[in-house]
């Protein structure tokens, strides 16, 4: 259920395939250079975003979130649910149950989830080529290294030229959806604490605890 929920969060984690560089569009790749090192100064990060998938027939369904990361912990918010993760264990609150699942981290895998990489998705597996720019947005083009075991077939970046940020992504899938990630409000090197990332289950009277671990 947690990953049938966390279908948002799909373009995050693409498994740890290589790329050499070598084989990359080398306007893309300072693109995405400068993009890195932009998103790496931050020592946190703090995001809203929007997700809206559009089927073949044309029909739209769309949600908001917010997340924040610090290193390989979040916690990230959507309807219904409250996910948090310290780096090792993930807590899902599902609100109108009034429960909490816990697992261990997913390591590595083409199914593992982690919002921590929410911003630097283009650095491991993918191939890249650069499509257009006008005065203010850069697009790139995102292709999977191992498209056998992807469920999308491209990935679009749009990037702020002037502030070096993702403004928002767009996933092609195999079934003829897009799913469009369009991000809203993004804060740099907040101060967030350690305990923010860990779910507290005294806070929620008459929880149904399910430790899955």
């Amino acid at each position: 259920m947690l990953t049938k929920k966390l279908t948002i969060l799909a373009f995050f984690a693409f498994g740890c395939y290589s790329v050499n560089a070598q084989d990359q569009d080398p306007k893309a790749k300072k693109i995405l250079d400068e993009l890195s090192t932009k998103t790496k100064a931050c020592t946190t990060i703090k995001a809203e975003f929007s997700w809206v998938i559009e089927k073949k027939d044309k029909s739209k369904d769309s949600q908001v979130g917010k997340i924040q990361t610090k290193g390989a912990k979040y916690k990230l918010e959507i309807p219904g649910h409250e996910i948090y993760c310290d780096g090792k264990t993930v807590w899902d609150y599902i609100k109108d149950a009034n429960e909490v699942q816990i697992k261990d981290v997913e390591v590595g895998g083409d199914d593992a989830v982690s919002p921590s990489n929410i911003f630097t998705i283009y650095e491991k597996g993918f191939k890249y080529k650069f499509e257009s720019e006008d005065a203010s947005t850069q697009i790139i083009s995102l292709f999977p290294t191992n498209p056998d075991k992807k469920k999308f077939h491209t990935i679009k970046l749009y990037i702020d030229k002037a502030k070096k940020q993702i403004n928002s992504v767009k996933m092609f899938m195999k079934d003829g959806t897009t799913q469009t990630y369009t991000i809203k409000t993004f804060a740099c090197s907040a101060v967030i604490a350690d305990t923010d990332f860990v779910f507290d289950s005294k806070a929620h009277k008459g929880i149904s605890i399910e430790d899955l671990r």
